[in-house]
């Protein structure tokens, strides 16, 4: 088979993706990357061939945008101002010429959008691939799949879903530039997505629409040398796992670790707390029993982790999820805040708003996942129950029926 894949502006949305594109070249087909310019280089460090074709859409660019819409309708819920969406300084939502700045963002926003749509079809119909798959905000893979007349695929990257019915979990992408229609290909909808890869296992479901193909999460975290951790001791370890891209979206009242270390103190842990070199000198000085690590892929360092603390984010929830260990996230993003609560209901984990958690709450949540079996025994059924789905060698050939059932 031939497969083009097609992947949005963020590393998270399409790390999941990696190992069923390992899966699919181990099994001798082709695969390629559609791929923004400025995400070849992480597709390549992946081992997979990058085609760097699409418009260039900053996500932190758009949630900067989207925020400023939430503050003017008074659903902005931080004491702080929002950021502006180009030079990234607070904004003072009360004298900030919104209804202005849209016209020239939505006009943006167009042209890359348009721009990836025509270089997906171009590429499509240039290279012949059987199937597209795309992730669950490239659009673009979808739109040439159907102008094709060949199968699309959408991959998920946690629990959230296609089907999403609250608005501000952006299940799928707005098509600003009626590029669905003007081809004949429908609206861009749940109902326009007949095939999903779900990797989350049984209680983090998530609501799609059209065929789901279970696989197992397997994490890829990015490039990374394996940690030399020492063996652990008496005290449980807990890691810290915090994105930068909080700050870059949300303001600075979104950089928690400070707040989460000094909570980490008051407990007899000990704290893995892996951080990029630009972001050490935030931190201050730093308790005794915090172990201040390079950056590494989180799946080396759960595995004899008792708790992790995170942002909610989806690529460290199921990474965890795979690890069994327990959870509390600390989020600001609505997509963020509904993984914290699904985790929550499934008993793996705890959260609490990131500008709410005081350092006295998230040092009782941990404390609550250090003593109460319940989180361990619910963290190691996610656990269980994700490593139990089909692998991606098992996708690879469903998805070899799609492209023989056309």
């Amino acid at each position: 088979m031939r497969i083009l894949a097609t992947v949005s502006g963020w590393p998270a949305h399409y790390f999941p993706m990696v190992p069923l594109g390992w899966a699919l070249r181990a099994a001798g087909h082709e695969l390629r990357v559609a791929c923004a310019p400025g995400q070849a280089a992480a597709v390549r460090t992946a081992g997979l061939a990058a085609v760097p074709v699409l418009g260039e859409l900053d996500m932190v660019y758009m949630a900067r945008f989207a925020n400023l819409w939430l503050a003017r309708a008074g659903a902005w819920p931080y004491p702080w101002a929002p950021l502006h969406p180009e030079t990234g300084e607070p904004v003072d939502p009360s004298t900030f010429d919104l209804d202005g700045y849209a016209e020239t963002a939505k006009r943006h926003i167009a042209r890359q959008t348009e721009t990836s749509f025509d270089a997906a079809i171009g590429y499509t119909r240039r290279w012949r691939p059987d199937l597209i798959l795309h992730d669950r905000l490239s659009a673009e893979g979808l739109l040439a799949a159907k102008v094709a007349g060949i199968p699309a695929v959408a991959h998920l990257w946690g629990p959230v879903g296609t089907d999403e019915r609250a608005a501000e979990l952006y299940p799928l992408p707005v098509d600003y530039t009626r590029a669905f229609p003007r081809h004949g290909a429908g609206m861009l909808d749940a109902d326009a997505i007949t095939h999903v890869v779900d990797p989350c296992p049984s209680g983090l479901t998530p609501p799609v629409r059209g065929i789901r193909i279970d696989m197992r999460y397997l994490p890829y975290n990015g490039p990374g040398a394996a940690p030399e951790l020492p063996p652990a001791g008496r005290r449980p370890r807990v890691c810290v796992v915090w994105s930068n891209s909080m700050s870059r979206m949300y303001g600075r009242g979104a950089y928690l670790v400070p707040r989460i270390v000094a909570a980490l103190a008051e407990l007899d842990v000990e704290v893995l707390l892996p951080v990029h070199p630009d972001d050490r000198a935030a931190l201050g000085e730093l308790p005794p029993r915090v172990r201040l690590l390079d950056q590494a892929p989180l799946h080396l360092l759960l595995p004899g982790c008792a708790a992790v603390v995170h942002h909610g984010g989806a690529g460290c929830a199921m990474t965890a999820v795979d690890a069994g260990t327990p959870q509390l996230a600390l989020p600001f993003g609505p997509e963020q805040r509904a993984i914290g609560a699904r985790l929550a209901a499934a008993g793996a984990g705890l959260g609490i708003a990131g500008h709410e958690a005081t350092r006295a709450q998230i040092r009782d949540a941990v404390q609550a996942l250090l003593s109460t079996p319940r989180h361990s025994a619910a963290a190691a059924e996610l656990a269980a129950a994700s490593r139990s789905r089909p692998t991606p060698a098992d996708v690879v050939r469903v998805l070899a029926t799609l492209t023989t059932a056309t």
